[in-house]
């Protein structure tokens, strides 16, 4: 994208929609995106940074004038600068607090927006972090209204937050003050700090003055500062994006570089619950899910979001799965026939594809019910290839056998046979035929039987040939019948047997495959899991930190009441490990079931076949030799 383009607009009425267009440009991105927005009061700078943040000294509208200029939310995508193979999004939301809107709730929604769909919140602000700055983010206590992490139905610890939000920034814009706490030096974070520190008390005034505080530092796992001095000489504040580098702060410059290098090198990519990487497509789907869910007046809901979103790309990745797979496949169809040993390593090689493809982009697909569809979809257009591909070594095998075959065939309709001795010249011209088609179709799947086929197709002309032959006494021709009858009954067995040879064939590829999707699914387990793991201890050390500094400040209680919240948070842990391995114990469980009831038909076919093989009486010498 050369320029932002508008990705949640806000319309007169204050409701809130989804430009098609933007959706349209995310689809196109697959790949994992890092989500950096910025929210704070209008008329303070933020596009400024994101513009820097873009490396460009223009794109996001700057205002020059009290109003405020960014409707909505704005989106700008780019090629990461510092992570390969990642999308850089940045999301410029609407100033709030613009007294034109006049609605503290359409503030709420933008702020609350921003959060659920960035992996890092920027806050920018300007002057100092005081209690009036901090009061001003009130719609950092009004969060858990706004967003749901289940069903609003379910109980559910605010604590919880703290696994799902992004990380925090606080850009301080136009600071003048001196970082001293104490007589002390301090750092920017240290400050941060100091400006969140809670009061001792339990009346209403403290608690009114701890609530925002204590809101940011238990929602948001890692908190950064950035104090930005004045860019400029106030009369050129207004025109700061059309000003010569040598025109602005070099101090000012140099935070702003820290700035966008921290985001660049810190900024994680965005995450679903319970692990999914969001890709550009997939916050597309997210960004329209939380706009309508709040337009239509309810509260967005992580949980429902995440089933909403293992919907759309579990069956997006049953079809990217199925497309590789056959994409594969079509262009094998086109060198048919082919050895049945060389389609089934394609198969099996294109299967492993389509699995790796579906795994890649499906979540919570806990049961198996879409890795089950793409599976037997598979086999089923397997069977289909096969067939095609027995259908066109048939073709081949009839074409070259009736090649080979039409000398004889002119001999016959001119009567060259009927006479004494023509049925040995007869068996002699069948016998090269034979010959030479064994060994020019050898690879053909259908070798056997279309030969089986010609030969009984020849069974009245053999028949009327050795009744004409003078030569031969009554006693000989009933010999050469049961020759004959031999060396029929010898080619239906090799053709019984080549079919049984291709079902051994199958229950091998059958068999493998089972194992590989088997090690996918344990893989796709165990990254899970480890997610899951990370995201607690993201958590458990943010409140481990928490609980230190409300300790050393003389906040017991508070204290006792985290370690109670982080006991809570370590044994739904449990409970969510002990889950996620029964579901998944259960779909490798179904997975070896619907193998093993595959392979049961397959081997009770194999029967059938050695059975057949078995009924048929051993075939006597013949006369006439066929390979």
């Amino acid at each position: 994208m050369d320029k932002p383009v508008c990705l949640i607009e806000t319309a007169s009425d204050g409701k809130m929609f989804v430009q098609q267009s933007a959706l349209q440009l995310l689809e196109q991105i697959q790949q994992p995106v890092v989500v950096v927005a910025i929210v704070g009061l209008y008329r303070t700078g933020k596009s400024y940074l994101m513009n820097r943040l873009a490396g460009k000294q223009t794109g996001f509208a700057l205002g020059s004038t009290i109003e405020s200029k960014t409707k909505g939310v704005w989106m700008w995508c780019m090629p990461h600068p510092t992570k390969a193979g990642t999308t850089l999004v940045l999301l410029d939301t609407e100033g709030l607090g613009d007294v034109d809107k006049g609605d503290s709730k359409h503030d709420t929604r933008i702020f609350s927006l921003a959060v659920l769909l960035s992996s890092t919140l920027v806050l920018n602000s300007r002057g100092i972090i005081d209690n009036r700055a901090i009061e001003e983010m009130q719609y950092v206590t009004e969060l858990t209204e706004y967003i749901k992490i289940k069903s609003p139905d379910e109980v559910v610890d605010d604590a919880e937050f703290v696994k799902f939000f992004p990380s925090f920034i606080w850009a301080v814009r136009d600071f003048t003050l001196q970082l001293n706490i104490d007589g002390k030096d301090a750092t920017e974070d240290e400050y941060l700090e100091f400006a969140l520190k809670l009061k001792l008390g339990n009346s209403i005034q403290v608690n009114n003055y701890n609530l925002p505080r204590e809101c940011i530092r238990k929602y948001f796992p890692s908190r950064k500062c950035f104090t930005f001095p004045f860019p400029t000489s106030p009369e050129n504040v207004s025109f700061l994006e059309t000003l010569d580098p040598a025109e602005i702060s070099k101090r000012f410059l140099e935070v702003t570089n820290c700035f966008c290098q921290f985001i660049f090198d810190q900024s994680q990519v965005k995450n679903l619950k319970d692990g999914h990487t969001v890709t550009g497509r997939v916050l597309g789907h997210l960004a329209k899910t939380y706009v309508d869910t709040i337009s239509s007046g309810a509260v967005p809901c992580l949980e429902n979001a995440v089933i909403a979103m293992a919907t759309i790309e579990n069956e997006a990745a049953f079809q990217e799965g199925l497309e590789v797979y056959q994409s594969g496949m079509e262009k094998l169809k086109k060198s048919f026939p082919l050895e049945l040993n060389e389609i089934t390593l394609e198969h099996q090689c294109f299967t492993l594809m389509a699995t790796q493809t579906f795994m890649q982009r499906s979540f919570r697909d806990h049961e198996g019910k879409y890795l089950t569809s793409l599976e037997e979809t598979i086999n089923c257009q397997y069977d289909q290839y096969l067939w095609d591909n027995e259908k066109a070594s048939e073709a081949k095998c009839e074409s070259l056998i009736s090649v080979l075959s039409e000398p004889m065939t002119e001999r016959i309709n001119e009567g060259f046979y009927a006479r004494a001795g023509g049925y040995d010249l007869f068996c002699q011209d069948l016998e090269d035929i034979v010959n030479q088609y064994n060994a020019l179709a050898y690879q053909e799947v259908k070798i056997a039987e279309v030969l089986e086929t010609f030969l009984q197709q020849k069974v009245a002309v053999t028949t009327a040939i050795l009744k004409a032959d003078d030569k031969l006494s009554e006693n000989e021709r009933r010999i050469c019948e049961e020759r004959e009858r031999a060396v029929l009954l010898e080619q239906e067995i090799k053709a019984l047997k080549a079919r049984r040879h291709q079902l051994e064939e199958k229950m091998v590829t059958e068999q493998q495959n089972n194992e590989e999707r088997v090690r996918q699914v344990i893989q796709m387990m165990e990254e899970e899991m480890s997610f899951q793991q990370q995201e607690t201890k993201r958590a458990m050390d943010s409140k481990l930190r928490e609980q230190a500094a409300l300790m050393e400040k003389g906040f017991q209680e508070k204290a006792n009441k985290m370690a109670c919240e982080m006991e809570q948070l370590w044994r739904k842990k449990k409970e969510a490990e002990d889950r996620k391995s029964r579901e998944f114990a259960k779909m490798i469980a179904n997975q070896e079931r619907r193998n093993a009831e595959n392979m049961e038909v397959l081997r009770q076919q194999h029967r059938e076949k050695i059975e057949a093989i078995k009924r048929r009486p051993r075939p006597a010498s013949r006369f006439c030799t066929t390979q």
